[in-house]
């Protein structure tokens, strides 16, 4: 396939819709992932991304799945890539490595330390920072980089303005578009939108999405990443807790009435998290009215 950027993408289309997956970690989970990808290109998104695992975990695998996304399925697909273990040289060789595949579509992050490690230590001949990796990588080529948000904060940042002062500093060292961290208060992707605006920063901010469909499992992530769920939400949920059908039938409702306020109030589009399954992204897409696509 040949490689399109997603600012090219963002130049025709208003509004964007996109998934993130991560590797299959075993045979089984191989067969099921095709599966769900399967039923994922039936929604025909507009760009997918790959991750890999704390600590740098897992690149090849990542590689592997962006060049087969791509060159295989025909799907524009967007590398995620950290500073951890990364020397400039590293970096050189696997940019040059992804340029081979057709790889021009990049989410550039500081990334989180090993399993086991509190805090991020720089690679000797690495970076501290996304936007340092952000200005290398615009050295080495012409790359469409996205690069993350958190319109709670990220969870080291000392405070929101401190956090979106970080941001501005990744959009000016060439990050193309945003993508935020979940939330389940919409009204913090907008104050987030404004307070990006204030600063300057200019770029297309896509929300992020992860349904709830099992909440003890969500409320784990969101722990981990600094994103409150509303004490509505958590009462909600509760009756559930050991009715695993009820449970994902509110997750898709939820999930449907956020996406549709986001989209009427000006979100350009949405990026699901699918955690390698397609039930409940398919679900909501399919819901989501035609008027606001």
């Amino acid at each position: 396939m040949a490689s399109i950027k997603i600012e090219e993408i963002f130049k025709e289309k208003e509004k964007t819709f996109s998934f993130e997956f991560f590797p299959p970690k075993n045979f089984k989970a191989t067969i099921e992932f095709g599966i769900n990808v399967g039923q994922l290109l039936k929604l025909s998104p507009d760009f997918v991304s790959v991750t890999y695992g704390a600590g740098g975990s897992n690149q090849k695998a990542t590689f592997d799945l962006v060049d087969y996304l791509q060159n295989q399925i025909g799907l524009t697909t967007m590398a995620h890539y950290t500073c951890i273990n990364a020397t400039k040289d590293k970096i050189k060789s696997d940019l040059a490595y992804l340029d081979e595949v057709g790889i021009k579509n990049l989410m550039l992050l500081r990334g989180d330390p090993p399993k086991g490690e509190d805090t991020f230590v720089k690679s000797e001949g690495g970076f501290n920072y996304a936007s340092e990796l952000i200005s290398y990588a615009n050295s080495l080529g012409e790359y469409s980089i996205g690069v993350a948000g958190y319109p709670e904060k990220h969870p080291e940042a000392v405070s929101l303005d401190a956090d979106i002062d970080n941001l501005k500093r990744k959009v000016d060292a060439g990050g193309d578009f945003i993508v935020t961290q979940m939330f389940y208060d919409n009204q913090r992707y907008y104050d987030f939108v404004d307070r990006c605006r204030e600063k300057g920063i200019k770029a297309r901010i896509i929300p992020g999405i992860m349904p709830i469909t099992n909440f003890s499992q969500i409320k784990r992530f969101s722990e981990m990443v600094g994103t409150e769920i509303p004490q509505e939400i958590v009462n909600a949920f509760a009756p559930y807790k050991d009715n695993k059908k009820k449970m994902y039938e509110l997750g898709i409702y939820l999930g449907l009435k956020q996406c549709i306020e986001l989209l009427e109030n000006g979100a350009p589009g949405l990026h699901f998290y699918t955690l390698n399954k397609s039930r409940a992204t398919v679900d909501i897409f399919e819901s989501i009215p035609k008027i606001l696509k």
